[in-house]
């Protein structure tokens, strides 16, 4: 019997310059979806030849469907052109967050969606089937890559900024692009 092709990630980064900027995030987070909305903005303002912005998942189980959520963009990111696969499932996310999340974290209408329907509704929104990779076994090593490298750096909640390396505790979602921008290329 043929084992099934490992799975490959792309990873989640944009640009190619030699500063780093690490935004972690909670793809129903209001917090993180106004940091995700501000990154194309980030890459145009600093330069994609000066900054890799990359994106890191931190799931949060305060937000109830987030560790199916999380999965479902990293098996998206396995697909063929994988990044972009990714980015529009973020981007679907972002743009209906109310449909992804329920009310104070614990009622609502969400209250009564199956993680079925939830994964139906990201494939829908999106328009990125990622089905097939979201139910194999092994996507969990993404996973808990992701959630390991947020707590070897000392980040617990989303949004996180990290430059260089180094978490900025002082750096926030309603930070104007260009306050990220001076800080990545301090």
């Amino acid at each position: 019997m043929n084992q099934p092709t490992a799975l490959q990630p792309q990873p989640l980064e944009w640009g190619h310059g030699p500063r780093t900027f690490d935004v972690f995030l909670e793809p129903t987070c209001p917090f993180s979806v106004k940091a995700f909305n501000k990154l194309d903005a980030l890459l145009r303002h600093v330069g994609e030849d000066k900054v890799t912005v990359k994106i890191r998942l931190q799931s949060q189980p305060w937000h109830i469907y987030s560790g199916l959520i999380v999965r479902y963009i990293l098996a998206a990111s396995t697909l063929p052109n994988g990044r972009e696969a990714a980015h529009k499932v973020m981007q679907a996310i972002a743009d209906r967050r109310e449909e992804f999340e329920f009310t104070d974290h614990c009622r609502g209408p969400n209250l009564h969606v199956t993680p079925k329907q939830m994964l139906e509704r990201l494939r829908e929104y999106s328009g990125v089937d990622a089905r097939e990779p979201f139910d194999r076994a092994d996507l969990q090593n993404m996973i808990k890559w992701h959630c390991k490298y947020a707590r070897q750096n000392g980040v617990h909640v989303s949004p996180t900024f990290m430059v260089n390396g180094l978490v900025q505790a002082d750096l926030g979602s309603g930070d104007e692009v260009g306050v990220w921008a001076e800080r990545i290329l301090a």
